[in-house]
């Protein structure tokens, strides 16, 4: 048995519907069980009907289009769908009667891009001979605490998820669960959201529970790349890398998967597939815990723009041993994530995103330091065997050292997979594509 996860982009019309349906039927001897996203753009086209029903209109005529005319073209009739619009109908009429839309409200609303995708997969297999049924993530052992729009999945859907979804694993079942992404429902019976790389979680969580053979996530590349083939036209596919490589790159700008949707197949040590549905027969990138042969000593290279540049220097705090404690104290108060760190005795250098409003922070940290904050920064990241970090680093260095380009801060990482890097943000693409020129011979 395996779990398919295709994304939004995946399933964003009728043309893209069909090339899934077909993947999912070359695979049906496979025994899959399918997780997908919304629809396309449908879940910002529900935020935009929010806003506009808080102003007090309602107004659901992009999702009813795109739905609607997908099931025109597919040529389905799916009173499922129209049900769902209705039930969308009367939430928004009552958002805009209260003219509010609290975190709870929102995860009930931006659950249906979900629900309308799995109606609309499932009936197009039907309607194609392939025997399938639509779940609903509770429907399928999805159980979360009641965190709205960031839910952590319970323990118990270790035991909950083969309880709903084990008769079609042991045969008994023949009818392929196409099952919502990004959703659950708390022990009350009220609609959650997973947060950021939910449908991937939705997806390791089903493959793990229920000890599947493999979990595939399908991309539009194939695979994991030694780099965004945007920025290097040569990049190539990586056959292998380990969850902790995988979690890396993640981090680190790579579009592969969310670093939390790691944990359940880590734990029972489920390998995950990265596939092309554009080209179903490359092999694709395995995910597993440890390589089947020598490490690499350079695995990817990827890079994150838009990063802040934080020193602190603080001549008072030599020796003090709360120095680090009181600095990271003002990050947690302002829930502010911390992304690459390098340290000395009186001075701490850091990352954080340019998106995060720093004011409060910055003026907590200047009551005991010296303080800069320095916008328009790239972090590049070269995932590899730190084993090799001398020789890796000379080659850094000397390549980079030609084009003149500095590096302002470097941090290897304690996972000892990768090292990480700061230059201006004007010269990241230009340091990708160096690097992989000069790493990968």
């Amino acid at each position: 048995m395996i779990v398919m996860k295709f994304g939004g982009s995946s399933v964003a019309n009728a043309e893209r519907i069909r090339n899934v349906a077909s993947i999912i039927q070359a695979y049906e001897k496979d025994r899959p069980i399918v997780v997908l996203s919304a629809m396309g753009d449908t879940t910002d086209h529900l935020l935009e009907a929010a806003d506009l029903a808080v102003q007090g209109q309602v107004d659901i005529a992009k999702v009813e289009k795109l739905h609607y005319d997908t099931a025109k073209e597919l040529d389905l009739e799916i009173p499922a769908i129209a049900e769902l619009l209705e039930e969308l109908k009367t939430l928004l009429t009552g958002i805009s009667m209260l003219k509010e839309l609290t975190k709870r409200t929102r995860d009930y609303l931006v659950s249906f891009g979900e629900r309308l995708s799995v109606r609309m997969m499932a009936s197009y297999l039907q309607k194609e001979g392939t025997a399938a049924k639509f779940y609903d993530a509770w429907d399928a052992g999805f159980v979360s605490d009641s965190n709205y729009m960031s839910a952590e999945l319970l323990d118990q859907v270790w035991e909950s998820i083969p309880e709903k979804l084990g008769d079609y694993k042991e045969g008994k079942n023949k009818e392929i669960p196409i099952v919502t992404g990004f959703i659950a429902k708390d022990k009350k019976g009220i609609i959650t959201t997973l947060g950021r790389g939910g449908s991937d979680l939705s997806a390791t969580m089903i493959g793990a529970a229920l000890k599947a053979d493999e979990i595939q996530t399908w991309k539009d590349v194939d695979g994991i790349l030694t780099a965004d083939p945007r920025v290097v036209k040569d990049a190539r596919p990586v056959s292998e890398v380990t969850y902790e490589e995988a979690q890396e790159l993640a981090m680190f700008g790579s579009q592969v998967l969310h670093p939390r949707s790691m944990v359940p197949c880590r734990k029972s040590g489920t390998r995950v597939r990265v596939k092309n549905s554009y080209n179903i027969k490359s092999p694709g990138t395995l995910i597993v815990e440890k390589h089947s042969g020598p490490t690499p000593p350079v695995t990817a290279i990827t890079s994150v723009k838009n990063v802040t540049l934080i020193d602190i220097q603080s001549s008072r705090m030599l020796g003090a041993s709360g120095f680090m404690a009181h600095i990271f104290n003002q990050f947690l108060k302002w829930e502010i994530s911390v992304d690459v760190v390098a340290t000395s005795e009186v001075s701490v250098s850091l990352t954080v995103s340019s998106k995060i409003d720093l004011t409060g922070v910055l003026a907590d940290l200047e009551r005991v330091a010296e303080v800069k904050a320095k916008k328009g920064k790239a972090i590049v990241t070269i995932i590899c065997d730190a084993a090799h970090s001398s020789r890796i680093l000379a080659d850094v260095f000397s390549a980079l050292a030609k084009e003149n380009i500095n590096v302002q801060m470097i941090s290897q990482g304690a996972s000892k997979v990768n090292i990480s890097f700061l230059v201006d943000e004007d010269h990241a693409d230009d340091t990708v594509k160096i690097l992989h020129q000069a790493l990968f011979k």
